[in-house]
């Protein structure tokens, strides 16, 4: 039988009192006879990577919103990252700044409001309100609706529109709806019916799904920050299956016991520079830490080869028909030489360098719900360290409060989807322009705004490749970012689960397909 639900809420570290457990072939203990339930423990459904429930028009709840089968885009995407119709059922391009969507027929909200164009303008018109990532990602001057048709007007040629109306935050949710707070009323196979931030999500079985019917009648999605903890719970069957297990523990998942489903992703772990601490405007000290950190060892050491080292924001071949980035190599005479002719030098001999009195000091600014971003700081500090730098490491929950004080940090580690729409847009518009929301380093480039204007012009994908292909070498040759490594994503359940598929935008996870095995 499975463990009481007093030994979930120990190795959940007493998140939650879960309704349910997993069922891993048995009904778990709670759900009605007939009924069939499924947990799912997930690192990142927390407000520290801003999911404070599934409404989409709040931070990065879109994210939550999407991948637990609660909302619907009108595009998704394919596994090869191409936008498709999902809500949509076709559109045309009538000019460079208008788009005319035409809607599926038959689809309703989980409320049972019609899917209709005045429902999406109005879900659309409200993100546009309260979103700012939304509103400069979609750049959209206004919305028209007539029956099954939306005519979405920008405020510009904007190429990349139907990859940002696959975004998560662009789930179409019934306004009309008012479902509680951290709800959000969605086309989706499950219906949200209760959130605890920082603790758990209770879903059901949306029985007048339009796509076929969802194989489980009750999801609970709980929130587990600590990855060993999930590993743990996993292998006591108290969850189903999880997300965000550390690449360590694979191995006691690698049996007839367990599925694995697999992808590589997009997902980078990547460092992001302060430039404007006054320490790190110095390009020499960027060029040096460039050249300071092993990515090698890393991915194959402490990522036990389940990724690659990365050159700039996206996996080889992304941008193919545009250059390939030619980021530093690990080089750490090079990056001695640069430290020396700086005027960096350990002159007291302690294995720290100066310069003028100020010791050559490094915060490294991080968190643990990827476990594997300490490990990054640890194996930073250990080979920098060799350079003559001190790295202190700040691993915290507290990394927005941290990051909006610019005097606090020199390098924040952070692991990011840096092309979840399929498109290179998305990783520029949220980190390096003036306007982006996540620029945490104060980045600025005169020429980058101009290719990024440039970009999101171009409609032809061999100059949108070509444009970015300049773009990230920017960032490379101006040092604002080091990008360590890609990930490959995987998804573990147990194995009387079907039907829970790893996807390369690491979007969809609880969909209609999540069944127990027959």
């Amino acid at each position: 039988m499975m463990g009481p639900i007093k030994r979930i809420c120990a190795l959940a570290l007493a998140l939650i009192a879960l309704g349910g457990c997993g069922q891993s072939g048995q009904q778990a203990a709670d759900t009605p006879a007939g009924e069939t339930a499924f947990v799912l423990g997930d690192i990142s459904f927390s407000s520290e990577h801003e999911e404070y429930g599934v409404d989409p028009h709040v931070g990065y709840s879109g994210w939550a919103c999407i991948r637990y089968g609660v909302g619907e885009t009108l595009f998704r995407y394919t596994d090869g990252m191409e936008p498709e119709p999902w809500l949509a059922s076709s559109y045309r391009l009538v000019d460079s700044c208008t788009w005319e969507i035409t809607l599926r027929e038959g689809i309703t909200f989980s409320s049972g409001r019609a899917l209709d164009g005045q429902a999406v303008k109005e879900c659309l018109e409200h993100l546009l309100q309260v979103h700012d990532r939304a509103r400069g990602d979609l750049k959209i001057a206004s919305i028209a609706a007539q029956g099954q048709t939306v005519t979405i007007t920008t405020t510009q040629p904007h190429a990349a529109l139907l990859s940002y109306l696959g975004d998560p935050y662009c789930c179409i949710v019934d306004l009309q709806a008012a479902p509680g707070e951290g709800l959000a009323v969605g086309t989706g196979p499950y219906i949200a019916r209760a959130v605890e931030q920082d603790r758990q999500l209770e879903l059901e079985r949306n029985p007048h799904y339009w796509d076929g019917q969802p194989g489980y009648d009750r999801v609970t999605v709980l929130s587990v920050p600590d990855g060993d903890t999930l590993a743990m719970a996993l292998q006591a069957g108290e969850v189903d299956a999880a997300y965000g297990i550390p690449y360590a523990s694979y191995p006691l998942f690698q049996n007839e016991n367990y599925v694995i489903s697999s992808t590589p992703t997009s997902r980078a772990f990547f460092a992001t520079l302060n430039l404007r601490s006054p320490l790190l405007q110095d390009p020499a000290l960027r060029q040096a830490i460039a050249l300071g950190i092993d990515k090698e060892r890393f991915v194959e050491e402490l990522l036990g080869g389940n990724g690659y080292p990365a050159a700039g924001p996206f996996p080889a071949g992304f941008t193919a028909g545009g250059p390939a980035p030619q980021a530093p190599a690990y080089d750490p005479q090079a990056a001695q030489a640069l430290l020396e002719q700086a005027g960096w030098v350990d002159a007291d001999g302690d294995g720290v360098r100066e310069k003028d009195g100020q010791r050559l000091t490094l915060r490294w600014l991080t968190y643990t719900s990827r476990a594997e971003l300490p490990l990054l700081a640890q194996a930073a500090q250990a080979s920098l360290g060799q350079l003559g730098f001190e790295v202190v490491i700040d691993t915290t929950s507290n990394t927005q409060g941290v990051l909006s004080d610019p005097s606090a940090w020199e390098i924040y580690g952070s692991a990011m989807v840096t092309a979840p729409t399929g498109d290179p847009a998305y990783f520029f518009a949220a980190h390096c322009l003036d306007s982006s929301p996540a620029n945490s380093g104060g980045y600025h480039s005169d020429r980058l705004e101009h290719l990024a204007a440039q970009l999101a012009a171009a409609f032809d994908p061999q100059e949108r490749a070509a444009l970015a292909g300049q773009m990230q070498q920017l960032l490379l040759e101006d040092g604002a970012f080091v990008f360590c490594s890609h990930l490959q994503m995987s998804l573990i359940a147990q194995a009387d689960v079907a039907g829970l598929a790893a996807h390369p935008s690491d979007f969809y996870e609880i969909t209609a397909a999540l069944a127990p095995v027959s």
